[in-house]
């Protein structure tokens, strides 16, 4: 189908979740602003991403549904319907995304091949998934249209408030920023978690030098992080429960952040933070972090690196990415690239 940018006055995005992936798709918001100058142009999430786009410049709405309180594609078909969309773009591509393009009143459905779904655009793009960085495929919608990339980074707005909140908070825990380093050892798939003993073991030789500062988001993460912070002792803190913008600011205080392939690894190096981040059955290259101050640490002697297993009872090598990755390896990784950026 010929697209005629004249003809787009209001533009849908959608992207369910996760957290990490909606970030990362925030470069296709900052480029269609610069295209669509003067349109409407709305974000389409689940509600737990929403901090993730507020403040956002370039946005003109964010729309959410919450899937485990019962919202149900028909009501976001409705709703969706009644905005009169000329654009839609689908950066996700699941049934349940198809089905909503699919339906919609819009003249310009754009999403990937992902097999019968590629029945619910007009314009179709070929996924690139397991080839380019995910900032890239996002992208890859635009370049279908036609459109000049004008920049590839992600960006969350912070204000001044949340650096503030990150302000006292170091303050009244008697942390020092160049010598407080964040760890995140929480993550979405069991397989991408390092192992509790040696976030306490790594801690401890850290310890020595610097304050440890534990994040978690949900209630079983803080579970983890107060164990960890029991075998580190006395000087590891745990954040108090807050959202993710005030997350953000407490990772950007920190000297460095340790993180697992999750969320806030994501936003660690989206804020400039030195990053360490560890992979196992992720893709770095696909899905890493894109900063220069940032490195990614990995079981290098595997072959089996990114395998997406999400289970370790269904890993052949027995999560040996994990399991193998040794305390004084990542140790001596961290203090290398530690002592580079003072």
């Amino acid at each position: 189908m010929h697209f005629n940018k004249d003809k787009v006055n209001k533009i849908l995005v959608i992207k369910p979740g996760a957290i990490g992936d909606v970030l990362l798709s925030t470069p296709v918001i900052e480029n269609l602003r610069y295209h669509f100058p003067h349109a409407e142009i709305n974000f389409l999430t689940q509600s737990y991403c929403r901090e993730v786009l507020t403040e956002n410049p370039y946005l003109s709405r964010i729309l959410t549904y919450d899937i485990g309180k019962g919202d149900s594609s028909w009501c976001l078909l409705k709703n969706i319907n009644k905005q009169n969309y000329d654009l839609i773009i689908d950066l996700f591509g699941n049934p349940r995304t198809a089905i909503l393009v699919f339906n919609s009143d819009a003249k310009y459905k754009v999403g990937f091949r992902f097999k019968w779904r590629a029945l619910a655009y007009n314009i179709k793009v070929t996924p690139r998934g397991n080839i380019v960085h995910n900032v890239e495929f996002n992208l890859d919608a635009l370049r279908a249209l036609g459109m000049e990339i004008i920049t590839s980074q992600p960006k969350i707005f912070l204000n001044g408030v949340h650096f503030e909140f990150a302000k006292r908070f170091f303050s009244g825990n008697s942390l020092d920023p160049a010598k407080t380093i964040g760890f995140n050892p929480s993550g979405t798939w069991q397989t991408k978690v390092w192992y509790k003993d040696k976030w306490i073991e790594l801690g401890r030789k850290f310890s020595t030098e610097y304050k440890i500062l534990l994040f978690w988001g949900y209630e079983e993460e803080r579970k983890l992080a107060l164990e960890i912070k029991a075998g580190i002792g006395e000087n590891a803190v745990l954040i108090p429960e807050v959202n993710l913008k005030y997350m953000a600011a407490l990772i950007n205080k920190c000297r460095l952040f340790v993180s697992n392939d999750t969320g806030p690894m994501h936003l660690s190096w989206v804020t400039g933070t030195n990053t360490a981040a560890i992979f196992g059955p992720t893709n770095s290259n696909l899905q890493g972090p894109l900063s220069s101050n940032s490195i990614v640490i990995k079981n290098e002697k595997l072959t089996c690196l990114g395998c997406n297993l999400t289970r370790i009872e269904d890993c052949p090598n027995r999560h040996r990415c994990m399991k193998d990755l040794s305390v004084q390896y990542v140790f001596d990784k961290i203090s290398e690239f530690i002592n580079l950026k003072k």
